[in-house]
């Protein structure tokens, strides 16, 4: 749609131009970080609020992705970007392979069983000491590059990053706009209709978790490359239900909700540092609310909010004359 390309337009300007003022810095880094959440945030919402699939392993595919490239450049000598695309395709093959027998469960089972592949990874990730470093993490992972130009800074980095994800947005957009993403939606409202329509339901839930784990694999990459070290901490459950907070407080089903998300859990924990230790909590305490009164999430109730400001303002504007 003509309004949905003229969207997308505004806000790929707004975002190539943000980093004009900043001049790097903190704020800089704290939005390459809303970057890569965004993307993993839209995944999960492909995942979740397209087809009505809930997982709680999306921080394992990106752990995958980010110690995939770390390994094969440090200890193996490849090149970045072939390692970025080594790793996204497997990923998204074990993606593949794993999803058929978990995709077949449903509601609480396919929650659990997406967590134990998350806690199966995350394990690995800390017990293969000689291969990631274990606990310790691992260290003297390059930036990328492109001949002799290095993405050796804030700002390099921030259009690095953003360039994917914008690519990953305009790929989203399209899908769910075509047949594919019309499937989802039918997945989503009803199973067992979809398939009536004939609709490959299960075909489709496998391929869009495969989507959403080479998503995240990708963010994995571009991660390990601008922070140059990673640990496990980074990848664990704790980090799934980020994620998970991200769309639900944005708004299911909705691509720019994804990102609102992602732009208010990125910068809460920064204002929230004297509270980290109960940052669980707040989340906690976000989904709940989100769910009992704002169930479409931001995308849908700041429309909402000033639809029910602006008859207000008229109706005491009218009696004031």
């Amino acid at each position: 749609m003509k309004s949905d390309r003229i969207k997308f337009l505004v806000f790929a300007l707004v975002v190539l131009l943000i980093p004009l003022p900043l001049s790097g810095g903190y704020l800089t880094n704290v939005l390459i970080f809303v970057g890569i959440n965004s993307v993993l945030a839209l995944g999960l919402n492909l995942l979740l609020g397209y087809a009505g699939q809930i997982s709680l392993g999306q921080a394992a595919f990106f752990g995958l992705g980010a110690y995939g490239s770390g390994v094969l450049t440090t200890a193996y000598g490849f090149n970045p970007w072939l390692a970025m695309i080594v790793v996204a395709a497997c990923v998204a093959l074990f993606a593949f392979a794993i999803g058929f027998p978990v995709l077949r469960l449903k509601g609480h089972y396919l929650a659990m069983a997406t967590l134990g592949v998350g806690v199966i990874v995350n394990i690995a990730l800390n017990e293969t000491v000689d291969l990631t470093g274990g606990p310790s993490g691992l260290s003297g992972i390059p930036n990328l590059a492109i001949g002799s130009f290095t993405f050796d800074s804030d700002v390099k980095n921030y259009y690095l990053v953003w360039v994917f994800a914008l690519g990953m947005i305009l790929l989203s957009l399209n899908l769910v706009n075509s047949r594919f993403g019309r499937g989802l939606r039918a997945i989503h409202d009803s199973e067992v209709a979809a398939r009536v329509m004939g609709v490959n339901a299960r075909l489709m839930k496998v391929q869009v978790f495969t989507l959403s784990a080479f998503m995240s694999a990708i963010m994995g990459s571009l991660y390990c490359h601008v922070m140059t070290f990673i640990s496990p901490n980074s990848f664990g459950f704790h980090f799934s239900v980020e994620i998970l907070t991200m769309i639900v407080i944005g708004g299911l089903g909705s691509v720019y909700g994804s990102i609102l998300g992602a732009l208010l859990l990125t910068l809460l924990p920064e204002m929230l540092r004297t509270f980290q230790d109960y940052d669980i909590i707040v989340y906690g305490l976000l989904l709940i609310t989100m769910t009992i009164y704002l169930p479409g999430g931001l995308v849908e109730g700041i429309p909402a909010l000033f639809r029910c400001l602006l008859p207000a303002r008229k109706v005491t504007e009218g009696s004031d004359a």
